[in-house]
């Protein structure tokens, strides 16, 4: 009787089958379901404010920074008034900063789990993202608490919130993926993102409108600046929900084509750096 031959290779492209990944990742929904939920349970779990702090952070840069140009006379919303027009930037970048910080150290972090028990990887940064999801609709609430506080009624221009949040996830997959992949190797990914998502705020339109940028840089210069998926992705959410207006389409263009081009490009990537990520983690 013969027996079976087991032949092993280095890692390789064309040992990944995105398509049979993503199967087997369906048929783990339960374990995704659950630790997602434990995600959520234990975040603010011996915390004494709880749920609060998913709206304390992006509060308290509203106020540092309704003080900060308060203090200089200057309102970049116009009309709006400055507090909600801060606000309605900082709630999906805050999202995005905090799901990425979280979700990029999500192997490093659980490197005795990875060792021991055969699951689809991808399923622990995922679950950040979704505990960043939770936050998200925590600060919404105080977004429109706030809208009704300064009398600023939504209009019809709100739909273009959900295509911005949209791609806000998938950018946010994307680059948890490739970056808590990169962080088995490089560990510096995890020291260096707390500065990359300082310079990234001041980067994205929060505390400026996109015009404003667009009237003060020359073309090049603009169309290098628009590259960053988050000056679509921001300016779209606040101009939906707050300024009434439609969004800045070739921002959003490109905020779109970033997104589904690193997507898959990261996933590949992702399962590609799973293959050694026991041995090496």
């Amino acid at each position: 009787m013969s027996r079976p031959t087991v032949i092993y290779e280095p890692p390789a492209l064309r040992h990944i089958h995105p398509v049979a990944a993503l199967r087997r990742l369906r048929q783990f929904r339960d374990l995704f379901i659950t630790l997602s939920l434990h995600r959520i349970n234990v975040r603010y779990k011996q915390s004494r404010l709880g749920i609060l702090w998913a709206v304390i952070q992006p509060l308290a840069m509203m106020v540092v920074f309704t003080l900060m140009f308060t203090l200089v006379r200057a309102n970049p919303g116009g009309s709006v008034p400055f507090p909600l027009f801060a606000y309605a930037a900082l709630v999906p970048w805050t999202m995005f900063s905090s799901g990425l910080s979280a979700a990029s150290a999500a192997l490093t972090s659980h490197a005795s789990l990875l060792t021991k028990v055969a699951f689809p990887r991808e399923i622990l940064p995922l679950t950040y993202i979704v505990a960043a999801l939770v936050d998200f609709v925590l600060s919404s609430a105080v977004l429109f608490g706030l809208m009704l506080w300064f009398s600023v009624t939504p209009s019809w221009t709100a739909m273009w919130a959900l295509p911005a949040i949209l791609l806000l996830v998938a950018f946010l997959i994307g680059l948890a993926l490739l970056l808590a992949a990169m962080q088995v190797r490089y560990r510096d990914v995890g020291l260096g993102m707390p500065l990359l998502l300082q310079v990234w705020l001041f980067a994205t339109p929060v505390l400026y409108t996109l015009a404003a940028v667009k009237s003060a840089l020359p073309e090049p210069l603009y169309l290098l600046y628009t590259i960053n998926p988050l000056v679509g992705i921001v300016d779209t959410f606040r101009r939906a929900i707050i300024l009434h207006q439609s969004p800045d389409y070739f921002a959003l263009g490109i905020s779109a084509a970033v997104a589904m081009l690193l997507l898959p490009a990261a996933y590949l990537y992702f399962k590609y750096v799973e293959l050694t990520v026991a041995d090496t983690v």
